[in-house]
């Protein structure tokens, strides 16, 4: 257990060292730890975007690159399983405003996690992202109900939680800069 604060005080003559714990999320370790996850995470947003925009080859093929004029959401979409959100998804794929949407949505929140600004934001859109990626994909292929979408979510919320952006990131200056103070939301 870290320890957070040390006092010592006088009792009938006896002087009595007095050690607070900290939480393990404030120890040195643990900040680092989630700085790895925010900075891991913030790439795999950044790269899905950067992959999709130019068709390198990983999970998007060449001919199917959005700065070509091919949609970014229509393989996914289209080819949801048949789960209780399917038709939805499938009317949903390939439209320009869903497109646009998805891509901004992955360079802006692997944006704010790689720099550790914006969390609270970038978490709760992440969040929300992966779940719904996660209902297109219903029922998941190797699991009831449980998936890497949603683990994914779960760790989006603790890294706002711990404010993750503060460590090895530009959180804490980005918290003090008018606009964040103004809409406190933007942490």
């Amino acid at each position: 257990m870290a320890v957070s604060e040390h006092k010592t005080r006088k009792e009938h003559g006896t002087l009595i060292r007095v050690v607070t714990p900290r939480p393990l999320a404030e120890s040195a370790a643990a900040r680092y730890v989630w700085a790895a996850a925010r900075v891991a995470l913030g790439w795999i947003f950044a790269w899905a975007f950067v992959d999709k925009l130019f068709g390198l080859g990983y999970a998007t093929p060449a001919d199917k690159a959005w700065i070509d004029g091919a949609s970014p959401t229509e393989g996914f979409l289209a080819n949801a399983p048949q789960g209780p959100f399917a038709g939805l998804y499938n009317d949903l794929a390939g439209a320009a405003w869903a497109d646009w949407l998805f891509m901004i949505g992955l360079a802006g929140i692997g944006a704010a996690l790689i720099l550790g600004i914006g969390m609270r934001i970038a978490a709760a859109s992440g969040a929300l992202m992966m779940v719904l990626m996660w209902t297109a994909v219903l029922p998941p292929e190797n699991n009831p109900f449980m998936d890497d979408h949603l683990i994914y979510a779960i760790v989006l919320a603790g890294l706002a939680l711990v404010k993750a952006g503060d460590t090895l990131g530009l959180g804490r200056w980005w918290s003090n800069t008018r606009l964040a103070e103004r809409f406190p939301f933007l942490k």
